[in-house]
């Protein structure tokens, strides 16, 4: 009786089996073109990012880095006007026209950066502000000093919310910069009590004092709190 049970019970399993592969042969058959398809357009992308990565950007970085080490040594020493726009060779360009000429490079946005800090020590105050606004800055100490360049900018052209906003932006960049850290909320606290906001200027010099109570700018810090009636 036992051996008479078994045997339907492998021709059920037979039968599953034979249902299972007839399935995937139909699915195969209906659905084979677009798996293929799908397969190609993968293989496809990942070949055309390995091309655009080795073959494209690769040069296009190296060529924009190779433009702007000149104005970075400009930069340095403080030849601005050079930095902007070198000094009309292929070999020193200029950052306004690396900009131009190499977009979407690592260079090319960090030319951003040196524009607008340029044209600020230029005074003109308009332009610091366009190029500054359009760097993103992928290091801390370079989104601190980008900030409160702009936090400078806007001051000097009156804007005072966008000022403080941007040296607000600074003294909370990198903060391990003590030194700079100290002096950007130095300029916030001066900013507030230059148009009247008292209150927020004695929160941003308590605040200066409380963080790096051995700066210099803590030491300025007193003076104003003292001006403003808080006197320890």
């Amino acid at each position: 009786m036992s051996t008479e049970l078994k045997q339907p019970e492998k021709n059920v399993s037979k039968s599953t089996e034979e249902r299972v592969v007839a399935s995937s042969q139909q699915f195969w058959s209906k659905n084979s073109k677009f798996i293929l398809f799908g397969l190609t357009a993968v293989v496809l992308v990942i070949a055309g990012f390995f091309l655009y990565k080795n073959y494209f950007k690769a040069p296009a970085e190296a060529a924009a880095n190779e433009a702007i080490w000149p104005a970075q040594a400009n930069f340095k020493v403080d030849s601005f006007r050079l930095v902007l726009n070198g000094n009309g060779t292929k070999a020193n360009p200029g950052v306004l026209r690396i900009i131009k000429d190499h977009s979407g490079t690592a260079a090319g946005n960090l030319s951003k950066f040196y524009a607008g800090v340029s044209y600020l020590q230029l005074g003109d105050f308009n332009n610091a502000v366009k190029f500054l606004e359009d760097y993103s800055a992928d290091r801390p100490a370079l989104k601190m000093r980008a900030a409160g360049s702009l936090g400078d900018a806007y001051a000097e052209l009156g804007k005072n919310d966008q000022a403080a906003s941007s040296y607000k932006t600074a003294s909370s960049s990198f903060e391990d910069d003590e030194v700079n850290t100290a002096e950007y909320l130095y300029r916030l606290g001066h900013l507030y009590d230059k148009t009247g906001k008292s209150k927020e200027a004695i929160e941003t010099f308590k605040s200066l004092k409380a963080k790096y109570p051995e700066s210099l700018r803590a030491r300025e810090a007193d003076k104003y709190l003292a001006k403003l009636g808080e006197v320890n």
